[in-house]
C-alpha cells in the first residue's frame, strides 16, 4: 500500500449529476471515503433528477482539454476515473491526454445509458471509447447491459458472462469486471477476468430503489483502493462491501431510485 502523508490525488472525468447520486458528484463522494483527494472534469451536464433524465448538454473536447490539462499540470494524478464521455472527440481528446500522461491507473466505467433507459452516448462515442480508451485501461466496468452493447453477447448465465469478458479483454483493457447487480437473481455475483484467470465475486442481493450512481461508485471506490496501492483482487471485495453498506444505509430521500448514501455509518477502510 502507499505510504505517504499525502492522499493520492484521483481525477474522476464523468457528467454532472444535479441529484448528488450518479457522476461527478458521486464519484468525489467516494473518493474523500476512501481516503483520496478528488479532482474532476465535467464532460457533460445532465438535466436529471432520482426519478429521470431529461435531456445533456455536452461538453466539447476542447473544454474537456482545458478542463484536464491544468490539473495534471499543477498535480501528481495517481489514477483517473472516466464515466460519462458523450462523444467521440471526447473521448479521443481525454485518451490522447491520459497516454501523454502516462498516467497508471485508469479506471473506465463505460456509462452508455442511464439507469432510467436514457442514452447518454451514441454508438459513433461507443466506438471511439471500445478503440481509443479501452486499450489504456487497467480495469472496465460494465455492467450486464453495458457488456452486451460493448460485445454483442446477451449474457443471461456465467458462461455467457465470461464470453463477454473475453472479449471486452480483447479491445485492449488489462482487466473486466462485469458487475451482475442488475441481473434477475438472489445474488449480486460480478465476474473479474485479469491476467490471472477468471474470479467470481458474490454476495446477497439487496432489494433497494436507492441504487442510483452504483456502478460509479463502485468505480471510484477501485480506482482509489488501487492507487492506495491495493491489487485488483483485494480491491474488488472491498469496493462492493462499501456498496453493500451505502444501500443499507441509503437515506430514502427523493421519490425515484435514489441516491446511495456515500459514507454509510461505521464503514472503515484499512489502511
Amino acid at each position: 500500500m502507499i505510504t505517504s502523508i499525502h492522499p493520492p490525488v484521483v481525477l474522476t472525468i464523468a457528467g454532472l449529476d444535479p441529484s448528488g447520486g450518479a457522476g461527478i458528484l458521486a464519484d468525489i463522494k467516494t473518493i474523500s471515503a476512501f481516503g483520496c483527494y478528488g479532482v474532476a472534469a465535467v464532460t457533460s451536464l445532465t438535466f436529471q433528477n432520482t426519478q429521470q433524465v431529461y435531456g445533456t448538454l455536452d461538453q466539447s473536447a476542447e473544454t474537456a482539454r482545458r478542463q484536464i490539462e491544468p490539473l495534471f499540470e499543477d498535480f501528481e494524478i495517481a489514477a483517473v476515473k472516466t464515466g460519462m464521455l458523450p462523444t467521440a472527440e471526447v473521448i479521443r481528446e481525454i485518451a490522447a491526454l491520459i497516454e501523454a500522461k502516462g498516467i497508471p491507473i485508469v479506471v473506465v466505467d463505460p456509462v452508455l445509458r442511464s439507469s432510467s433507459g436514457f442514452d447518454l452516448v451514441t454508438d459513433q462515442a461507443a466506438g471511439a471509447l471500445m478503440s481509443c480508451l479501452f486499450p489504456l485501461a487497467s480495469l472496465v466496468t460494465p455492467n450486464v447491459a453495458e457488456v452486451r452493447r460493448i460485445t454483442g453477447v446477451d449474457v443471461k448465465n456465467h458462461a455467457e458472462m465470461e464470453r463477454a469478458a473475453e472479449a471486452t479483454l480483447k479491445l485492449g483493457a488489462r482487466a473486466v469486471l462485469i458487475t451482475g447487480g442488475d441481473a434477475d437473481s438472489d445474488l449480486s455475483a460480478d465476474l473479474l477476468l485479469d491476467g490471472e484467470g477468471a474470479v467470481v465475486y458474490s454476495t446477497e442481493r439487496i432489494r433497494s430503489k436507492h441504487t442510483h450512481g452504483t456502478g460509479c461508485t463502485l468505480a471510484s471506490a477501485l480506482a482509489c483502493l488501487l492507487a492506495r496501492g491495493l491489487s485488483l483482487r483485494e480491491s474488488v471485495p472491498i469496493a462492493k462491501r462499501y456498496i453493500k453498506a451505502a444501500i443499507r444505509s441509503a437515506p430514502g430521500i427523493g421519490h425515484g431510485h435514489g441516491p446511495l448514501n456515500h459514507l454509510p455509518p461505521g464503514f472503515e477502510i484499512a489502511n
